[in-house]
């Protein structure tokens, strides 16, 4: 196994793979959205959650957390968008100009370089809100209704509390800059199209410059490959 620094040469592979993806065709994180959010799972998570006694007591204490986050309308298209910014902005704050001139420059001829991460985070934006968008029933003035509250305390309220969980233990620099905004609850929303991003910035963090560089280099590689 070839190592840049600590971390394998297949997973900088992998990880510019699935970034260099997503900057090619950022339409397709519709797709990965879609695919990820579905009932079936919400579902699964629900049992997980019945089954896990150890864990109930702490995780009521989440709901009470989500709840009061949902009243003050943390469902809408605005916070959505700022949770995805957020990560995006980390990611980029640790690439130089000319990093992230390679990285965004060949990309959608009507997107002006590093413009592209504005199209991004809306576009993750608007395919999470129209995912969950048949169980949120919100007036004009953005509240939520009796029934998407019932099943916001169920099978969706077990996999946001258990995700968010998962990123403060695995990624916690991404999770100190969503919790404080309740943002982490909306993670499960977004994982599907920012997760190449998260794990590059936790290589970033872990293992630090040079091997996150590497990462950025096989993308701006995978890049300029399709010109």
């Amino acid at each position: 196994m070839v190592l840049v620094g600590n971390i394998a040469t297949d997973e900088v592979k992998d990880i510019a793979r699935r970034i260099a993806h997503i900057i090619i065709a950022p339409e397709t994180v519709k797709g990965m959205i879609n695919g990820a959010l579905t009932v079936p799972l919400d579902m699964g998570y629900l049992a997980w959650g019945y089954l896990d006694t150890d864990s109930r007591f702490s995780h009521q204490t989440q709901r009470i957390r989500m709840v009061t986050a949902i009243r003050h309308d943390i469902l809408n298209y605005q916070n959505i968008v700022n949770a995805a910014q957020k990560i995006l902005e980390l990611f980029n704050t640790y690439l130089s100009e000319s990093q992230q001139d390679t990285a965004y420059r060949s990309v959608m001829s009507s997107v002006a370089g590093r413009m592209l991460a504005t199209k991004l985070v809306t576009l993750i934006a608007a395919a999470a809100l129209e995912r969950v968008s048949f169980i949120v029933a919100a007036d004009s003035k953005g509240v939520i209704g009796t029934v998407a509250m019932a099943l916001l305390v169920g099978g969706m309220s077990e996999r946001s509390i258990r995700t968010a969980q998962a990123l403060e233990a695995e990624d916690p620099e991404v999770y100190m800059l969503l919790a404080p905004h309740d943002y982490d609850l909306l993670y499960f929303l977004i994982e599907p199209a920012v997760k190449p991003f998260v794990d590059a910035i936790h290589v970033r963090v872990t293992q630090g410059s040079p091997a996150f560089n590497r990462i950025i280099h096989e993308v701006g590689e995978r890049l300029n490959a399709r010109q």
